[in-house]
């Protein structure tokens, strides 16, 4: 399906980010894999030999990252902003005005800068597609989680808008929204092993069950693939009939 397209993809050990990697490279893709453990080299190493073919590496720097997948694979077709952050619980007259900053950073203006630098190449090569794995949480709101939700919402405004600015360039934007998708960073099994908290959060999901990180990962290959070109501007809830 991928084709040979070029694909990275952003903290690849958190959140979808093993699951999407394993689901492009099965559609044909060619992957740039990037997570900041990677600077260890033997932590480097270990994921590429789990991941044959995958280009891994640790650069945090947007341009230094792009250039990164240009110089590997000649050209940048589609960009996965997999960025995760803890929901940090907290009422908002108790909440931490610091910890508020850094889920902004990690999930609003990291992702801002590296997709900056993604579209000055896709755009030098007359398109391209770029990605945010979000939250479906900005649907309905969830209390006493607003530091989360808000970034969530900006990353998500971030890509309704992108897509206006940028489908002059033939370049699309798109938000995918999961919630309720078993992760390490949101929904552990250590989480879900205690009854009573699996049926409370279960009760919330119409399809009564979590999401599997692989339906997720199906999805980002086929907002990837340049077959769905014309959706562009669209926040996609992946949440078993929540949002």
């Amino acid at each position: 399906m991928l084709d040979g397209r070029v694909v990275l993809v952003t903290q690849v050990q958190h959140f979808v980010g093993g699951p999407a990697v394993a689901a492009l490279l099965a559609a044909g893709a060619r992957v740039v894999a990037q997570d900041d453990d990677f600077a260890d080299r033997g932590i480097r190493d270990g994921w590429s030999a789990a991941y044959p073919g995958v280009v891994a590496t640790g650069e945090q720097e947007p341009d230094a990252l792009v250039k990164v997948a240009v110089d590997a694979f000649g050209r940048l077709d589609a960009l996965v902003n997999n960025d995760a952050y803890p929901a940090v619980k907290g009422a908002v007259d108790e909440a931490d005005a610091g910890e508020f900053r850094r889920g902004i950073e990690a999930m609003m203006v990291r992702p801002f800068r590296l997709t900056g630098a993604a579209v000055r190449q896709m755009k030098a090569q007359g398109g391209g597609s770029i990605l945010f794995v979000t939250s479906a949480s900005t649907v309905h709101g969830i209390p006493n989680y607003s530091m989360y939700v808000a970034a969530r919402a900006g990353a998500n405004g971030l890509a309704v808008t992108l897509a206006k600015e940028l489908a002059r360039h033939n370049i699309v934007v798109n938000a995918l929204a999961p919630n309720f998708v078993e992760s390490p960073t949101y929904f552990p099994p250590a989480l879900m092993d205690d009854p009573k908290t699996r049926d409370k959060i279960l009760a919330n999901i119409p399809l009564r069950r979590l999401g599997r990180p692989e339906e997720v990962a199906a999805a980002i290959v086929f907002l990837t693939s340049g077959t769905s070109d014309f959706l562009t501007g669209q926040v996609i809830p992946i949440a078993g009939g929540w949002a």
